[in-house]
């Protein structure tokens, strides 16, 4: 057998930067059809426990498949009825609160013009260019939004493909690999349909735990529509890091529109960071699966670089996607490095010279 050629590292990290490249171009103008794709695997994963208990319990397949997604459906409509019930709440005050709004933002404008010596005049310039640049960005916002919405028309029908097709598309993966690899690739699969399902649940739990902590904390507090804005803020609380803090954000406006002084607001800011405290030690440790450990930095600049490709949806599916990847990597022994780079276990000593991959340690000068 003739000797493997090797390719000197300036070469194949060209080639891989270069398919990378590649790959996020086609993501990204493939956006309307990869997006909906995306929601639909993972949701077709989640229900699939449920479809199987009810196929093992000698219901046809097409009936079950139905049965799980209309199960799913009502929990979704519960909860948009429940959300639309106070938006319309929300909606009835909202003329009152645009005017106090604009009294406090008057008030703040006239602080600003007396304590820093900036006219009122320039700072409306100022807000004028800053709208006038921004329109693009709420531009491009609504039109994400728009897209998410549009998702609830074609999810249904790509879910219902998903789990019907599952065993042609379980087998395709185990067939376009060597047989020799057939187990490694079996442990992947039932790893990631794991893993997935244990995160998804565990985040759906952890949002419930924490719109119920947000919402009565708010009650107590007296902010209006505390119900709405705890539960907004236990969605938000899915994007890492940059939820929490938009999070914290809308309560404290609220109460600042419809209250006096900043008793409240202080209140509000204690409040979410004892809730946050409980959510990140006790809630996600405990609730969201373990499999799923993502560190900080790379959580936050996936979040980031997913809104960059495919905005407001790609913010929600990152991090389940870097997660998928992080179990691909464990698996495979050259891509090892690549999963312990996204998780978030922190070496206890660093690996120096003459350290070797077959010991599985660092070997120092003094040893």
């Amino acid at each position: 057998m003739p000797p493997v050629k090797e390719y000197p590292f300036y070469l194949k990290s060209t080639v891989v930067l270069f398919g990378l490249i590649l790959l996020v171009y086609v993501f990204a103008q493939l956006a309307d059809v990869m997006i909906p794709l995306a929601f639909a695997a993972f949701i077709a994963i989640l229900l699939n426990p449920v479809s199987n208990w009810l196929e093992r319990h000698k219901v046809p397949k097409i009936v079950a498949i139905g049965l799980a997604m209309l199960m799913g459906a009502i929990f979704l409509a519960g909860l948009f009825y429940f959300l639309s019930t106070q938006i319309i709440q929300f909606g009835d005050s909202l003329p009152t609160l645009k005017v106090k709004f604009a009294q406090i933002f008057a008030s703040f404008k006239e602080w600003v013009a007396a304590t820093f010596n900036y006219s009122i005049q320039k700072q409306d310039q100022m807000i004028k260019d800053a709208m006038d640049n921004s329109q693009a960005l709420v531009g491009r916002t609504l039109g994400n939004v728009l897209s998410t919405f549009g998702l609830l028309f074609v999810l249904p029908v790509y879910v219902f493909l998903i789990l019907f097709y599952k065993t042609l598309i379980l087998n395709f993966f185990f067939e376009v690999f060597s047989e020799e690899n057939s187990k490694k690739v079996a442990e992947v699969l039932k790893e990631t349909k794991s893993a997935i399902q244990s995160y998804i649940q565990g985040l759906l739990i952890e949002m419930l735990i924490v719109a119920i902590m947000n919402s009565v904390a708010l009650i107590l507090l007296g902010v209006k529509y505390g119900i709405l804005i705890g539960v907004i803020g236990a969605i938000l609380n899915l994007l890492p890091y940059i939820g929490g803090i938009i999070a914290i954000a809308l309560p404290v406006l609220m109460a600042t529109v419809t209250k006096d002084g900043y008793s409240t607001q202080l209140g509000v800011i204690i409040a979410y960071i004892v809730i946050q405290f409980i959510d990140n030690n006790i809630l996600v440790p405990r609730i969201v699966s373990s499999k799923v450990q993502i560190n900080a930095l790379v959580s936050i600049v996936v979040v980031l670089l997913g809104n960059m490709l495919w905005g407001l949806s790609g913010m929600f599916l990152s991090i389940p996607f870097i997660a998928v990847l992080k179990i691909i990597f464990d698996r495979i022994e050259d891509l090892k490095p690549w999963g312990k780079l996204l998780g978030d276990t922190v070496p206890t000593r660093r690996k120096g010279p003459g350290w070797s991959r077959t010991r599985k340690k660092a070997v120092l000068p003094d040893e």
